[in-house]
């Protein structure tokens, strides 16, 4: 397991580590996003999806629960926060280990589905727009993208 802390100061810096970490994915990868309301988890997937060639409007699928979104290959967006307290399997397999990359927002909320190997990433608020990324690899793959994170 590779972890590493990476200090953001402001939501442009939110959206160029969006963009690097984007840079730096493939087909079949997840990646988990935790951390209050506000901390810049839809931020971050929006620039994701940019570096992965996405060029619809990507917003949070808070009702919705997931949205699929098309560029290089697909970007599934899953916001978790609505399945609190829910265990019944909801068929999420096929987009988590798919051919696209997932973003899964509140993953706490669906533990019991998410893969093995995976990115983690944690979000802490600071003053300001001052923010701190904790980024956890779960899996060699992971691991090296960790490693490419400034």
């Amino acid at each position: 397991m590779v972890k590493k802390t990476i200090e953001i100061h402001s939501k442009q810096e939110t959206e160029a580590f969006g963009l690097k970490l984007g840079s730096l994915l493939n087909e079949g990868m997840c990646i988990t996003l935790s951390g209050d309301l506000g901390a810049g988890k839809t931020t971050l997937t929006k620039s994701i999806g940019k570096a992965i060639g996405v060029n619809k409007t990507i917003n949070s699928p808070t009702f919705t629960i997931l949205k699929i979104y098309h560029g290089k290959f697909p970007l599934y967006h899953i916001d978790a926060y609505r399945l609190e307290g829910i265990e019944q399997d909801l068929g999420f397999e096929e987009f988590i280990e798919g051919d696209g990359v997932c973003v899964i927002e509140w993953p706490d909320y669906m533990a019991n589905q998410l893969p093995d190997q995976r990115l983690e990433i944690t979000i802490h608020n600071g003053s300001d727009e001052n923010r701190e990324f904790i980024c956890t690899a779960l899996g060699s793959k992971y691991e090296e993208i960790v490693e490419k994170l400034i």
